[in-house]
């Protein structure tokens, strides 16, 4: 069985999540934005064996510990789609304007596309693109156990801003509706930020893409 424990990084306090196998407790990290000593002592503490870094997208609170962590463990970075190469390629820049620890750019080891699959242990996700926020955005769906998670697509009564370089209202509104709505209103989002929601909860209130 898939199981999950999220762990708010970074000023930001954004959401990353450990993801692992029962089965091999072989674990991936989604979106190491930073503080990686707390990120390492909760693999430590569950018993996890890291074997990958996936990325949902590149601004600097969800992949500015990426390089850092490929580069110390090896391991492969999946992720996100190439559309962020421009955000990959400005981290150091991201890092110096935001105030965090210096970041490093990078090549994923694996760009992620519409439809793709990730694994772990013997778990499999679904990888849906979702542009919008970024236009490489990526969202990691677990039907087995009614999760996705999400990035910055969407949040518990808000949606993901738009107003950065290549960031689309339109684009996004479609990625919600058209690529996160068909998981079904059961399904759980962890978002990059904030409290979990269901698609449900959303489709009935939140004030952006409620009634869609």
């Amino acid at each position: 069985m898939l199981h999950y424990q999220t762990i708010p990084v970074t000023p930001f306090q954004q959401n990353c999540s450990l993801v692992w196998c029962d089965q091999t407790m072989d674990a991936a990290v989604i979106d190491p934005g930073g503080d990686l000593g707390r990120l390492l002592a909760a693999v430590q503490g569950l018993g996890l064996q890291l074997k990958a870094i996936w990325l949902t997208h590149a601004h600097i609170d969800h992949a500015g510990g990426a390089g850092e962590l490929a580069e110390r463990l090896q391991l492969p970075i999946v992720g996100p789609h190439e559309g962020d190469q421009f955000w990959i390629d400005g981290l150091p820049q991201q890092s110096a304007m935001f105030g965090f620890p210096p970041a490093q750019a990078f090549v994923p080891t694996r760009w992620l596309h519409d439809g793709d699959t990730v694994s772990i242990g013997q778990e499999t996700l679904t990888v849906r693109h979702c542009p919008g926020h970024t236009p490489g955005h990526v969202v990691f769906h677990a039907p087995q156990i009614e999760r996705c998670f999400v990035g910055d697509v969407l949040f518990a009564g808000s949606i993901g801003r738009t107003d950065f370089p290549q960031g689309n209202h339109q684009q996004l509104i479609d990625s919600i509706t058209q690529r996160l709505w068909p998981m079904g209103d059961a399904t759980v989002f962890i978002p990059g930020h904030g409290p979990e929601s269901s698609f449900g909860q959303e489709r009935r209130s939140n004030p952006f893409v409620g009634g869609t």
